[in-house]
């Protein structure tokens, strides 16, 4: 009787089961589990987020570069396309502030 009682930790395997279910985490690699649960900042991430915002408020972009450099995304690989575009945006950001201090520079010191 002990032996027809299913474990919670087994699944059924029988023909009518098979197909109809999915197995929610991988035996195997027990650390997929952490990456069912949903990002921060809306479901979005903080990259993402960080990215949109930046467009209102560039400083931003700094903060996500820093933890694109300082590898914030092996926490939570999703994290990663959001961080990457962030910290393109602030040297991009970065290189047209340059582009645009010295032609000011220019500007002034000829008049």
């Amino acid at each position: 009787m002990g032996e027809s009682k299913a474990h919670s930790d087994e699944f059924c395997q029988c023909q009518g089961c098979v197909g109809k279910y999915t197995l929610l985490r991988d035996e195997e690699n027990p650390r997929l589990a952490i990456f069912e649960r949903r990002l921060p900042c809306c479901g979005c991430g903080i990259g993402w987020s960080s990215f949109l915002l930046g467009f209102v408020c560039p400083l931003i972009w700094y903060f996500a570069a820093t933890l694109y450099c300082c590898k914030y995304y092996n926490r939570d690989p999703r994290e990663r396309p959001g961080l990457a575009a962030s910290a393109v945006a602030a040297l991009i950001f970065a290189f047209l502030a340059i582009i645009a201090l010295t032609v000011t520079l220019i500007i002034c010191a000829h008049k």
